[in-house]
């Protein structure tokens, strides 16, 4: 009986210690606060730079906005480049090699203008050959010196009026001027033309457009490089510049109907920007 009781006690459970969970719950939590690597104090001092910052950021996005939700539309590749893939960038090449196709025009009639002050005299020394010799007195005066001039006489007298109003016009500098002007221009626009292109296609296009284009860039510098020996007095390097530059506005005229035909496909295939 005895050890029937002593076995009874030893092989009973041990009893269980309940837990109080409204006791457990305060321990983890100051557990966690005690992990926490931010402290109570530390937090409110930075809430109020944070609602700052979202405070400051709201307008900046709202004037933003606008302009973020059209720029996919006027992309015409990938986006990479962004607004130079645009048709705003892309009608600059077309409008500012219009202008310069006029100003090539122009800087054309001012070297023949300065040609013309050139030619001009030696038409009129020409002249001077054809006349007759006037008998003079002993004392220089001419003998019989006649009433009207004669058709070469009054012609030299034109020639050398129309030579002082050239020379008065300055159009040997405004013809340099000119020259150099759409010499820097026009290398500049064609580069760009071709890096445009390539921004908004990722490729060039080989053809007509683009070969008559590097022509008359080359024929352009190549004009340019005859000036030191014009100002020499070169006259076959004035012929030579001349030529050049005829054959770069015929070049440029021939290029203006596929201008416009590229043009009309950058209208077709990009939007405003």
């Amino acid at each position: 009986m005895a050890a029937t009781l002593s076995l009874s006690k030893f092989t009973s459970p041990p009893p269980k210690i309940p837990r109080s969970p409204s006791k457990s719950l305060p321990n983890s939590l100051s557990i966690a606060k005690s992990q926490s690597p931010v402290s109570e104090s530390t937090q409110k001092s930075w809430n109020p730079i944070s609602v700052d910052l979202k405070s400051t950021s709201l307008p900046l996005a709202a004037l933003t906005l606008p302009f973020f939700l059209e720029s996919k539309e006027a992309l015409a590749v990938g986006g990479e480049f962004g607004i130079l893939e645009g048709r705003s960038v892309a009608l600059i090449h077309p409008v500012v090699m219009g202008g310069l196709f006029l100003f090539t025009l122009y800087a054309g009639y001012l070297g023949w203008q300065w040609r013309r002050v050139r030619t001009i005299q030696d038409e009129i020394n020409e002249l001077k050959k054809q006349l007759k010799p006037v008998a003079v007195t002993p004392d220089g005066s001419p003998a019989d010196k006649p009433l009207t001039s004669s058709p070469i006489e009054s012609k030299i007298q034109q020639l050398t009026e129309e030579r002082k109003e050239l020379i008065k016009g300055s159009f040997r500098d405004k013809h340099f001027n000119a020259g150099s002007i759409l010499l820097a221009f026009g290398v500049l626009e064609s580069v760009n033309g071709g890096l445009n292109t390539w921004f908004r296609a990722g490729k060039l296009f080989p053809g007509p457009h683009l070969f008559s284009g590097a022509a008359i860039t080359v024929l352009w510098a190549a004009a340019a490089a005859l000036v030191p020996a014009m100002q020499k007095g070169n006259e076959t390097a004035r012929n030579l510049h001349i030529l050049l530059n005829a054959v770069n506005v015929t070049l440029f005229i021939w290029q203006i109907p596929t201008g416009i035909d590229i043009v009309l496909k950058v209208f077709e295939f990009t939007t405003w920007p």
